[in-house]
Parts: structure tokens; C-alpha cells; sequence
């Protein structure tokens, strides 16, 4: 089992930024793939950022230029930095992690608010 727990979102101008983090705990050496997902009221999760073991990166076109994800291994935690935060961005942040087995754990979301 895998335990996350984000923390730092809030409300923000457009423009803006924030950083998001993530801490794991429980079976940490199982975990093969961190990354970010988010979801709009009415629309579907989606992709934003993973970062592999070994610190691949990926992200998604809508993001990247704006949106950094690194992993500090000694402290189990991955971190999203958003800049130029637009409403778009408006939306629940979850943290997801996946094992070398394939499953999936999920933290329970923080919430970020794009708004002048």
C-alpha cells in the first residue's frame, strides 16, 4: 500500500504561482511512476506530469513550458511548480503514484483556483 498526501494549492491571479507537493509513505520501493492528474468541474481527469525513477519527465502539451514536476527522493515527495497560472488551470490536483506492478494509489486532491 501506498499513501499520498498533497498539499499547497489555493487561489491564485492569473499569472500567478504555486507550488504543489506530494508525500508518499508505506511501500515507497514499489513505486515506479509519480505524477499529477487534475480534473475540472464537469469534465474528465486528466493527465498533467510524471516523473519516473530515474527522473524522465513527461507532460502534457498544455503545461509544459509552464508547469515543472521534480521528485526530492529523500523526502518521498514530488512537487509541481505552476507558473503563469491561467483559469484554464482552475481545477482539482491529485497525486497519483504507480508501482512496478502497474497499480494505481491516489491522494485525496487539492484544490487550485485560477481567479482575479
Amino acid at each position: 500500500q501506498v499513501q499520498l498526501v498533497e498539499s499547497g494549492g489555493g487561489l491564485v491571479q492569473p499569472g500567478g504561482s504555486l507550488r504543489l507537493s506530494c508525500a508518499a509513505s508505506g511501500s515507497i520501493r514499489s513505486i515506479a511512476v509519480m505524477g499529477w492528474y487534475r480534473q475540472a468541474p464537469g469534465k474528465q481527469r486528466e493527465f498533467v506530469a510524471t516523473i519516473t525513477n530515474g527522473g524522465r519527465t513527461n507532460s502534457a502539451d498544455s503545461v509544459r513550458g509552464r508547469f515543472t514536476i521534480s521528485r526530492d527522493n529523500a523526502k518521498n515527495t514530488v512537487y509541481l511548480q505552476m507558473n503563469s497560472l491561467k483559469p484554464e488551470d482552475t481545477a482539482l490536483y491529485y497525486c497519483n503514484a504507480r508501482t512496478i506492478t502497474t497499480l494505481h494509489y491516489w491522494g485525496q486532491g487539492t484544490q487550485v483556483t485560477v481567479s482575479s
